[in-house]
């Protein structure tokens, strides 16, 4: 593992990966670590001293890349290690012979996430072992909930940041979508389909429209990558498999903007939901993930409820750091308060 300082300054490493898929195609990746100065304060409610509980694994979205220092710093201050993983034809990881954003199955992100996973052990092999929880936003986390339940046992919590679970609609809507989007995905995968192009959403996020986010539009375009048909049958084919069940047997939480504004024209409340996915469908299919799931809905969410503005994202995180007290850190032996049983 050679770690060079990283585009996001020198609290921040990163590293590449390649990693070979079942298939035998190598795939390019980029892991990304976050290192504290020893200066810099620890987030509202942390536990205080250097204890460190494990590490955490964050996956971004579609069309996307990691670059939430602030996400970084809060589980830093929640005491765990924190890395994310920029996944090929993504990020750090493009290369310009490859079609960005484009995967032809979920499935193979899995080689490229189990490298990370090692590779995060090695790097941590003199800390304490501790947990290793997985986090993933959107498209990121249908790719980490399915990651996780074929991968019993990897990884102890999962977190997902609104996690694209199922089409606008119902499953009704997925199917008949599915059913017409399927023969062209096996007879020319990487066509570009002609869907009506929005850019609300990093309206709302970009330092460059309306937002407070500083993004990097090679990584992260203002209309997203073009959308192929072999990758809009991966994601259907994910959204069957989680309409299915899970049976994710580890505590799962999930958080969501608490309201939805879609449409071809915008809307003003599109500053304070969900642009981009139904969250009303997202959280009824959140409860086919596994057994012990909770649902966090933020009022004045966006899609990505950690890039709200800064009331609400504080919400978020408090949520978040209630949740981790409550499972993450009770179930460490030595963690349990007095009285708890």
């Amino acid at each position: 593992m050679e770690w060079t300082v990283d585009i996001l300054g020198p609290d921040f490493q990163s590293c590449g990966l390649n990693a070979t898929g079942p298939d035998g195609v190598v795939r390019h990746a980029t892991l990304i670590r976050h290192r504290a100065a020893p200066e810099e304060p620890t987030a509202v409610d942390a536990p205080t001293g250097p204890k460190r509980y494990g590490a955490v694994l964050f996956l971004h979205g579609w069309s996307d890349y990691f670059f939430n220092t602030e996400l970084a710093r809060f589980w830093a201050g929640q005491g765990y290690d924190f890395y994310a993983l920029d996944m090929h034809n993504h990020g750090r990881s493009l290369q310009s012979d490859n079609p960005g954003g484009y995967v032809a199955d979920l499935a193979d992100y899995d080689a490229e996430i189990n490298q990370a996973v090692e590779a995060i052990r090695d790097d941590r092999s003199s800390a304490p072992p501790g947990c290793l929880a997985l986090m993933g936003h959107s498209t990121g986390g249908l790719v980490a909930a399915l990651w996780a339940s074929r991968h019993p046992g990897k990884i102890q919590y999962l977190i997902l940041d609104s996690p694209w679970l199922e089409m606008h609609g119902s499953s009704l809507v997925r199917r008949a979508a599915h059913a017409m989007v399927t023969p062209l995905a096996k007879l020319r995968p990487e066509t570009v389909l002609r869907l009506p192009e929005r850019g609300f959403y990093f309206r709302t996020i970009s330092s460059t429209a309306e937002g407070e986010w500083a993004l990097d539009e090679k990584y992260r375009p203002p209309l997203a990558f073009p959308v192929r048909a072999g990758w809009l049958n991966a994601v259907f084919a994910g959204h069957s498999q989680v309409a299915r069940g899970l049976e994710l047997d580890i505590p799962v939480l999930v958080l969501t903007s608490s309201a939805s504004a879609n449409g071809m024209v915008w809307q003003e409340s599109m500053r304070s939901s969900d642009a981009v996915l139904d969250v009303s469908v997202i959280a009824l299919r959140a409860m086919a993930l596994g057994r012990t799931v909770t649902l966090e809905r933020i009022d004045g969410g966006l899609h990505d409820v950690f890039l709200s503005a800064p009331a609400v994202r504080k919400d978020a995180y408090a949520r978040l750091a209630r949740w981790i007290r409550g499972f993450m850190h009770s179930s460490l032996p030595g963690d349990r308060q007095e009285g708890d049983t």
